[in-house]
């Protein structure tokens, strides 16, 4: 199944976190979110993506399952579930989400590493060119323009990174895995360095993540709309410095084929190249030649 055409609807990164939820989305044709854990845009959404867990195995880490919502209602889970025991979770609410037609992509949409999701509000345009989990995030044109950048390098961060330290969750804008540490870069709006109850909460942050291995880079709207080489070039120097990239804990490569001929290769090794980090230069490896 191609990917639908486009049109100005939400969408709703949503999880297959066990494999009956798509059973049930398959032979019964709907999907339940917990009401209290939905977004705020939830009732402007038309579209539902599915990532699916670890839990698939081979099939993990990706989006490959969408569909146009018909239709939703709110009910308690033991109306979902009527068979279950009674517990705590009875009275809880949850939407029941009704779609029109259960769809595959041809090409699912993969994810660098196995992460951690929580529901990713998107829109139908990003799921359209999206190739990756990284271009479904919506929430900040700063971070969408260092994307950019950051793909045009093979630089594979991750968006949105749940880091939990103790107590706390940190959600990093982006993370960059390295041999040697980590870096947490951050792509600010210009108001927030105009909020002085910043600075004692972001020192307490850095101290935390510094502690753990976490380098952190920090560019305010300014800096990226107007000085992008500047930032990336740190960004570089960083990863230099951090003895390079690491592809520990990157998605095993795995290819689909239509009949003789590969159509995918399912991994983050695909875009090989040559780029440089501070004054040396990296040969990724060979492109891969989908023709034999």
């Amino acid at each position: 199944m191609e990917k639908p055409d486009s049109q100005d609807n939400e969408m709703l990164l949503a999880i297959f976190k066990y494999k009956i939820s798509l059973t049930i989305l398959q032979e019964d044709g709907w999907y339940h979110i917990p009401v209290d854990h939905a977004p705020r845009s939830f009732q402007n959404t038309h579209w539902l993506c599915f990532y699916q867990g670890k839990v698939f195995g081979k099939e993990a880490y990706r989006v490959q399952y969408y569909g146009e919502i018909e239709g939703y209602e709110v009910v308690p889970y033991r109306e979902l579930f009527p068979n279950l025991i009674e517990s705590s979770k009875s009275d809880w609410l949850y939407y029941k989400v009704r779609l029109k037609e259960l769809k595959r992509l041809d090409k699912p949409i993969l994810s660098y590493r196995p992460r951690r999701l929580s529901f990713v509000p998107t829109t139908l345009t990003k799921f359209e060119s999206a190739t990756l989990i990284n271009d479904l995030f919506n929430d900040s044109p700063l971070e969408d323009l260092m994307w950019v950048e950051l793909k045009e390098l093979d630089i594979k961060a991750e968006r949105q990174w749940l880091l939990p330290i103790e107590e706390r969750n940190y959600y990093l804008d982006f993370a960059i895995f390295c041999n040697a540490g980590f870096i947490d870069l951050e792509t600010d709006g210009d108001a927030y360095h105009t909020q002085k109850d910043r600075i004692k909460i972001d020192n307490e942050r850095n101290n935390q993540l510094a502690q753990k291995g976490w380098q952190v880079l920090r560019y305010n709207g300014a800096e990226i709309r107007s000085n992008m080489g500047h930032c990336v070039r740190e960004v570089q120097n960083t990863i230099t410095t951090l003895d390079g990239l690491s592809d520990d804990g990157l998605v095993p490569r795995v290819f689909v084929k239509e009949g003789d001929q590969v159509i995918q290769q399912l991994s983050m090794f695909e875009s090989k190249g040559k780029y440089k980090l501070g004054n040396e230069n990296y040969d990724s490896g060979a492109a891969v030649n989908l023709e034999k």
